[in-house]
């Protein structure tokens, strides 16, 4: 595989946030990948929306990153309408199971050229 740097958020210097959404997908998740891309098109824009970055494997389990400036704007996109319906369709229909974690990024490189801390 090469690298694709279009997979990759182009995010500015720390610090901001991170929210790490980690689920498995029912089998089967009719519906799934239109929400989805509904969800990821609105987010984008968002006030505070800086990027994210999103991987599924063969299995069902995916892992999607999504980088914001700051809390506030992380509950703004959380309590937006569409996604609360997106939110409760997940729950009833498409995950399994699902976990959520936001983080503060104090850091980052990219790598391996010119790598720094």
């Amino acid at each position: 595989m090469s690298y694709d740097p279009s997979r990759f958020a182009p995010l500015p210097d720390p610090p901001y946030y991170a929210v790490i959404f980690a689920n498995q997908l029912a089998d089967p998740a009719p519906g799934y990948e239109a929400m989805a891309d509904k969800i990821f098109e609105l987010a984008q824009t968002q006030p505070g929306y800086l990027g994210a970055e999103s991987t599924r494997d063969a299995g069902g389990l995916g892992i999607t990153v999504s980088y914001w400036a700051d809390e506030a704007s992380i509950r703004a996109w959380k309590a937006k309408a569409d996604h609360l319906g997106a939110q409760k369709l997940g729950q009833q229909r498409w995950y399994q199971h699902y976990t959520l974690r936001v983080a503060r990024v104090e850091r980052s490189y990219d790598g391996p050229e010119g790598r720094s801390l």
